[in-house]
């Protein structure tokens, strides 16, 4: 599950957010523990401890004392709205200077995207 491209803490993060944006985990719904992230995935409880901070951080998830936590009942909104900022940014524009670059019109680029729509 985990590579060596970012810390482990973030790498549990964006899992945790992916399966917030497939509806895997719910608004309201409970996480595992830290310590039982921990030993599942076999990691340190600290690691996990600071992906899950990270994410209350983050609005994503909250605590409930002496419960757990929890998955922030407009998470999936907030994270669908900050993926759609971004995605121009760092998907859109890419493709097209690179397309650009090895000399791809942009007509082929958007003809592309339009046969995939249908």
């Amino acid at each position: 599950m985990f590579d060596d491209r970012s810390p482990i803490y973030r790498q549990i993060a964006e899992r945790i957010k992916a399966d917030i944006l497939s509806e895997t985990l719910k608004g309201d719904e409970q996480v595992m523990s830290t310590t039982q992230y921990a030993a599942f995935y076999r990691i340190n409880p600290a690691t996990a401890a600071k992906a899950f901070q990270h994410l209350v951080d983050e609005g994503v998830l909250y605590k409930k004392r002496g419960i757990g936590m929890f998955v922030s009942p407009d998470a999936r909104d907030a994270l669908r709205t900050e993926r759609r900022r971004s995605f121009f940014t760092d998907v859109v524009d890419p493709m097209v200077a690179e397309a650009r670059t090895i000399g791809i019109p942009l007509d082929d680029v958007i003809r592309r995207i339009e046969e995939l729509k249908a």
